[in-house]
């Protein structure tokens, strides 16, 4: 391979990897946001969080494509940045921590939800309340529980 060649080739590594951490960085401030959110309960901060997040995520898809396709065609240049790609993989793992945490809250909140819900339709002892269609299952609708 001709030296302009594999500089080139380095360039463009060095790039998507830069940006690859840039963005990964970008994730790891939205999950603290959208813990943020989660904490108080702010469902427009959460909704932002999310979209971000999924674009966030579609853009490293991208930019790893694009790396697998450099490293691919010259792996020493692959090999001279993997300190780079260490530190991009070091902060996806801890993105996904945060994402984990993020979703135990989500999951704790949802369980409590249930169970308020299952005591204000008098059915305190079924767990589900909609079938895996989405629709509400007609013994678990609303009762009138007392009447003066």
């Amino acid at each position: 391979m001709s030296r302009p060649l594999q500089h080139e080739l380095n360039d463009a590594l060095a790039a998507v990897l830069g940006d690859m951490q840039q963005a990964v960085d970008q994730l790891a401030q939205v999950l603290e946001a959208e813990r943020a959110a989660l904490d108080t309960r702010d469902s427009d901060a959460l909704d932002q969080a999310g979209t971000r997040k999924q674009a966030i995520m579609l853009q490293l898809e991208s930019l790893d494509a694009e790396r697998q396709q450099l490293a691919g065609e010259q792996p020493a240049v692959a090999a001279a940045s993997t300190s780079v790609w260490s530190k991009v993989v070091q902060k996806l793992q801890y993105c996904h921590l945060l994402n984990q945490r993020n979703g135990s809250v989500v999951s704790q909140r949802l369980s409590q939800t249930r169970r308020a819900l299952a005591v204000l339709t008098g059915h305190a002892g079924e767990s589900e309340l909609y079938g895996r269609s989405g629709e509400l299952h007609a013994s678990l609708r609303s009762q009138v529980l007392a009447a003066v």
